[in-house]
């Protein structure tokens, strides 16, 4: 006998069942509705990109998560997608006629072998929208005006869009005169602030070796740039003075909240957030990452100016900026805050055809195939069946409505309708099955 394979995934993956698939599908809909209304259009891109195409623009730690992929009698070294950002510039590169400013988006998934947990996977979608040509911080502006317009659409209220700049953050290490074989370990420990507070970073900074003077030093700029935005940048104009690159950072996210304000998105959604440190080493200007109060999930946005990753694919490079909707973590905050819609079933099927068999099936098929031209999702029972058990069928999947044509109803040239929200049933001509549908359908939104 041959011995049975235990059905498991790998670990990290999952499969996604039809009713969790549903509700992700709602938020990708969600998200694509809100890219294409900004001017966004669709772009798709290999699984799988050459070796030599991801290494090196990421970072030592992080492309210690790439996967490497290979086929028997392979010559190419290939390696499964760590981003949608990289695989962008390639793109750019390679198609030079694109018109610029280059307003993409993608949605598709991408693979680190990360530890798995809570809201992190090894393999997960990305949502992807960034603008490739434009250096002006109009093209910022409009991305995190994007990411609070998708965070509304989807019902998100308490959430905080944090803002900082590399050349702030390159200002950091200058200002606290910390040497260069320490910077690293001082943007961790200062990432680490809105987690541990000033006390756990200045043990994270001592850690780190960074002397004790020069940690005090960045602690008290940390804890003297909390508030307004505006507050904010006026106070670091001040204290960081003396350090040119700091200054070019302050004045860039200055005309950044300029444009915020003239485009009215509330200053309660974002704030200038100095101890924000993005991870990825090809950010080269404003950096933003998003975080909800509740549940503590980290963030669910992410993002930033990267101008010199398209150069690394041709001799030209451009400017770029765009973000991440960490969909994964998205769609866990919503259904722990039951944020989906109340009507949003487990099943996309609206109506299950229900028939008393040989006798009555050709008319049930034809009233299938009508309901489908008209836009309703239908679900034709297939064995022959009491009708009771063909309704417990419909209301264990959650389908709302059941069309049941026994001899009468196929004799008259009629159909019963059941409501099984309410229990309603009526027996109507087969021209006035769909006007009934979308009344109870009408309904149905109303009450929920």
């Amino acid at each position: 006998m041959t011995e049975k394979i235990a059905p498991r995934v790998p670990r990290g993956m999952r499969d996604i069942l039809p009713e969790k698939n549903i509700l992700r599908q709602y938020v990708i809909g969600q998200i694509r509705q809100v890219f294409e209304a900004f001017g966004f259009e669709p772009l798709e891109t290999p699984a799988v990109e050459l070796w030599e195409t991801l290494m090196g623009k990421y970072g030592p730690e992080a492309e210690k998560l790439i996967y490497e992929v290979q086929h028997r009698g392979g010559k190419e070294r290939l390696a499964l997608r760590y981003d949608l950002s990289v695989p962008l510039a390639r793109v750019v590169a390679q198609y030079p006629h694109l018109p610029k400013p280059f307003r993409r988006y993608q949605i598709a998934p991408v693979w680190r072998a990360e530890r798995p947990q809570k809201g992190r996977y090894r393999e997960f979608y990305q949502c992807d929208a960034d603008i490739v040509g434009s250096a002006s911080m109009l093209a910022d502006a409009e991305v995190i005006h994007l990411i609070y317009e998708v965070l509304q659409r989807l019902g998100f209220r308490a959430f905080t869009i944090h803002i900082n700049h590399r050349k702030l953050i390159t200002g950091l290490g200058q200002f606290a005169g910390v040497p260069q074989d320490l910077l690293g370990g001082l943007y961790r420990a200062v990432d680490k602030w809105e987690r541990i507070g000033p006390e756990g970073v200045r043990d994270e900074l001592l850690k780190a070796r960074v002397p004790q003077e020069a940690a005090e030093r960045l602690l008290g700029l940390l804890q003297g740039t909390q508030g307004p935005s505006r507050a904010v940048l006026q106070a670091l104009r001040a204290q960081m003075a003396s350090y040119q690159v700091a200054l070019e950072g302050i004045a860039q996210l200055e005309e950044l909240i300029g444009y915020l304000e003239a485009l009215e998105v509330p200053e309660a959604a974002y704030r200038v957030d100095v101890s924000m440190v993005r991870g990825l080493e090809y950010y080269t200007g404003p950096v933003y990452e998003t975080t909800v109060e509740e549940p503590r999930i980290g963030s669910i946005t992410g993002g930033g100016r990267y101008d010199g990753l398209v150069g690394l694919f041709s001799e030209q490079s451009l400017p770029a900026t765009g973000t991440t909707l960490g969909i994964e973590r998205i769609i866990d905050v919503m259904e722990e805050l039951q944020m989906y819609p109340p009507n949003l079933g487990g099943t996309v099927v609206q109506v299950l055809v229900a028939h008393f068999g040989a006798g009555t099936l050709p008319a049930a098929l034809r009233l299938a195939r009508d309901l489908r031209r008209a836009g309703w999702p239908t679900e034709l029972y297939y064995e022959e069946a009491r009708v009771g058990d063909q309704i417990r069928y419909a209301l264990r999947k959650g389908i709302p409505f059941v069309a049941i044509l026994g001899p009468d109803e196929v004799a008259s040239g009629a159909a019963s309708l059941r409501n099984l929200g309410t229990q309603e049933q009526v027996t109507v001509p087969l021209e006035d099955v769909v006007p009934r549908l979308e009344a109870w359908q009408a309904a149905r939104t109303t009450a929920t």
